[in-house]
């Protein structure tokens, strides 16, 4: 298990980490569940994963909150952002294909709010906690397994 605690200053100190956290995730993909109140940074985290997979630039990935998912591809792998906040059932998380995002071998899939479900709480390979702290300040609890 890999455990890290870590803190940024700024929105580009988040983005810059997305390359940090992205080498600990390798070489295995996985899922990740992203935890943090509103605003906390989870979004600004996965741009910066994505631009540090070559799979998106920043600029280009958005919040899922109303479509739940969005698909990057990179050269080596596909990322999944899931957005889980509007959700209230395990029924309306089937109905997203989790389970064959999870199962592709060439997949890393990363859900905000996943903590609301146990069942994706069982499945997944890290957590990473994002707190804020004062002005653009986050701290971040990254635990990978």
């Amino acid at each position: 298990m890999i455990e890290k605690r870590l803190k940024t200053r700024s929105v580009g100190g988040t983005l810059a980490l997305g390359q940090t956290i992205y080498e600990l995730m390798l070489p295995a993909p996985r899922m990740v569940i992203l935890s943090g109140e509103l605003g906390a940074g989870k979004t600004t985290l996965v741009k910066g994963i994505a631009e540090a997979m070559v799979a998106a630039k920043s600029e280009d990935v958005t919040s899922p909150t109303f479509t739940l998912v969005h698909e990057y591809r990179g050269p080596k792998l596909r990322l999944y952002h899931l957005d889980l906040y509007r959700l209230e059932t395990e029924q309306e998380l089937l109905t997203l294909g989790l389970e064959e995002m999870e199962s592709q071998p060439d997949a890393l899939v990363l859900v905000e709010w996943g903590e609301k479900f146990p069942s994706v709480m069982q499945r997944a390979r890290g957590a990473i906690a994002i707190s804020h702290l004062e002005g653009d300040e986050r701290a971040f609890m990254v635990r990978m397994l």
